[in-house]
């Protein structure tokens, strides 16, 4: 397969240590540039790799094909939006955009440019979350529970301010709503309590007519478990550990994301699914504000 040419919006943390890299790499993607609103580290990330960083976004959509977002989600619905409208296939960040209106916007880009998307939810890239989606659906699965405790928003590199200001469900919850909808049918609705910047909680129920709960922090000190994930049904119990993933995660998102561009599109975690999400997410956090 002809590598994907991939231009990259973006020079932050995330970018540094996992995008250029991974896409720069090959052998499915080629690096062909860098833009980002910070031309010094467009430039920096750039020369690391040993490609151009332009000064408007318009010429990085001259030397490629595709576009891989990292940047924060508001953004990201807003540059999507005109890489569609530029007829690049759009490798997207969780969330979506930062509420919904800018989620309706960027999905109906896609769909209307006719454009290949997909979304960069890490967990769903690694073999082992495959064999445990395949055991949990065999189960005849009527719940489930998952839970992802950090401390990023207490400093470091991703205490970033969109970070700071909505917390955990916009940040964690694409990752955890989209592993119990995939092991236990599409969500249906959606009960939420706690506080985003705190400790947030969950309780979605499914299409299937299963219920889950997901907890979600943030703002967690000390020595902290790896996010998990358990499903339960009439045939048994299936297991996902974060600390289970593996190494190359990303390389395998990569490669996917090349397959999905030389195919036209079509792949699950596209811009429509994004959107999926971030109605669940907009359920919750209207019902925490109110």
């Amino acid at each position: 397969m002809e590598p994907v040419t991939v231009g990259l919006v973006g020079a932050g943390p995330w970018a540094d240590m996992v995008h250029a890299p991974a896409l720069a790499a090959g052998p499915h993607t080629r690096l062909a540039g860098v833009w980002a609103r910070r031309p010094a580290a467009a430039a920096e990330l750039g020369g690391k790799h040993g490609v151009p960083a332009f000064d408007r976004l318009e010429e990085l959509y001259e030397v490629c094909e595709a576009v891989a977002f990292c940047v924060p989600p508001g953004v990201q619905a807003e540059l999507g939006v005109s890489a569609a409208k530029a007829g690049k296939a759009l490798l997207l960040e969780k969330p979506l955009a930062a509420d919904l209106a800018g989620a309706r916007r960027l999905a109906d880009a896609v769909g209307e440019a006719g454009v290949p998307s997909q979304l960069a939810l890490t967990f769903r890239y690694s073999p082992a979350t495959t064999a445990f989606l395949a055991q949990a659906r065999a189960l005849r699965p009527f719940g489930g529970y998952a839970s992802n405790i950090s401390g990023a928003l207490c400093g470091g590199p991703f205490a970033t301010p969109w970070r700071l200001e909505r917390g955990a469900i916009l940040d964690l919850g694409p990752h955890m709503i989209d592993l119990l909808d995939a092991a236990l049918g599409p969500v249906a609705s959606v009960r939420a309590h706690g506080h985003p910047l705190g400790w947030a909680g969950l309780l979605l129920e499914h299409e299937t007519g299963a219920v889950s709960e997901a907890s979600l922090s943030m703002a967690a000190t000390g020595e902290l478990p790896p996010s998990r994930i358990d499903v339960y049904g009439r045939e048994g119990s299936a297991s996902l550990v974060g600390s289970e993933l593996g190494d190359g995660v990303f390389a395998r998102l990569v490669a996917s994301f090349a397959e999905t561009v030389r195919a036209g599109g079509g792949h699950e975690l596209d811009a429509a699914h994004g959107l999926r999400l971030q109605r669940v997410i907009d359920e919750a956090e209207r019902q925490l504000v109110s």
